[in-house]
C-alpha cells in the first residue's frame, strides 16, 4: 500500500447530485434540510475537507437522485456560497450556485417562544432581510435571527 498519498479518493457517482463548498459547520443542518437521513439511496457525506476558500468545507454525494432547484435553494440559507452538480453517466453536465429564496417556509422554527407558529400547528414563514449576513424575519412575530443561529426543524 502506498502511503504517500495525499487524498484518500471518494468514488465517483455515475448518476446524481453532489454539494459542495458546505461550511463544515453547517453541513449535518444541510442534511437534515435536504432529508438525506431518510433516503435508501447512496450518500457519501465528506466534513472537514481543506478549502482554499473556506478554510474547511463540506461535500454531500447522493446517488441516482436530482433535487429540484427549489429544495436545493433552501440550503443557501446555512451556505450561501455552495455550490451544486449534477452528474450523467460520470460526467457533470450542470453546475451552479445555488440562491437564496425570498422566503424560507417550513424548515426554521421561530426562537420566539410566543410566536403563534410555536402555539398552533402551523408552518414557519421567514422572510430574509439580508442576503450579506444572511438574516431572516418571521413573518408572524417579527423576530430576526441570523442563519447561523436559526434552529432547523
Amino acid at each position: 500500500m502506498n502511503t504517500d498519498k495525499k487524498e484518500l479518493a471518494v468514488a465517483a457517482l455515475r448518476c446524481g447530485t453532489v454539494i459542495d463548498h458546505i461550511p463544515s459547520s453547517a453541513l449535518f443542518k444541510a442534511v437534515k434540510i435536504l432529508g438525506i437521513e431518510n433516503m435508501d439511496k447512496y450518500v457519501t457525506i465528506g466534513n472537514n475537507l481543506s478549502s482554499h476558500k473556506l478554510g474547511t468545507k463540506g461535500i454531500i454525494k447522493i446517488a441516482d437522485v436530482e433535487f429540484p432547484e427549489s429544495i436545493l435553494n433552501r440550503i443557501a440559507l446555512i451556505a450561501p456560497h455552495a455550490k451544486v452538480n449534477i452528474i450523467r453517466d460520470f460526467n457533470v453536465v450542470e453546475k451552479r450556485p445555488i440562491k437564496l429564496p425570498d422566503t424560507i417556509v417550513g424548515i426554521v422554527r421561530c426562537a420566539n417562544p410566543k410566536c403563534i407558529t410555536n402555539n398552533e400547528p402551523m408552518r414557519t414563514r421567514f422572510t430574509v432581510v439580508n442576503r450579506n449576513d444572511v438574516t431572516i424575519r418571521c413573518d408572524y412575530c417579527g423576530h430576526t435571527v441570523k442563519s447561523d443561529d436559526a434552529i432547523i426543524d
